[in-house]
């Protein structure tokens, strides 16, 4: 069965989650997650994507993000997905992919999802009982 054809919008925010392959963890280090993040703000430079919320998470990341192009959010995961795992295996010795399949990502086309889905990102760590408050997670 071929996959659905994802829905392209410059403008609209979209609520990205990618998880780890069998839901490992690919952050290891401190050092991982600034990688990371420096990689996706530098993609979100390069292809006109505006990071509006995130959390990394040991095994997922949340991303609230709007493309100002069409191709912007694909090319953006694109970016920073072959960056990071090329990283990874080789600072870790590794192969293979970290991602479970592609990212998900659903549309947020109100103000008010757009505030409760920061929301939701912003209290990930606190859901999983990582910290009590969420300005307590890095």
């Amino acid at each position: 069965m071929p996959r659905r054809p994802r829905i392209k919008l410059a403008g609209i925010p979209q609520h990205l989650v990618q998880r780890g392959v069998n839901r490992e963890p690919f952050f290891f280090a401190d050092e991982d997650y600034q990688c990371y993040l420096h990689w996706l703000f530098k993609a979100a430079a390069d292809w006109h994507c505006q990071v509006h919320a995130y959390v990394l998470m040991t095994n997922h990341v949340h991303l609230l993000v709007t493309p100002q192009t069409s191709d912007g959010l694909a090319k953006l995961m694109q970016s920073v997905g072959r960056r990071y795992v090329q990283y990874v295996n080789r600072f870790y010795q590794r192969s293979g992919t970290l991602w479970e399949g592609r990212f998900k990502s659903s549309l947020v086309q109100t103000e008010e999802y757009f505030l409760l889905c920061q929301r939701y990102i912003e209290l990930n760590p606190v859901r999983a009982s990582l910290v009590n408050d969420p300005a307590q997670y890095p």
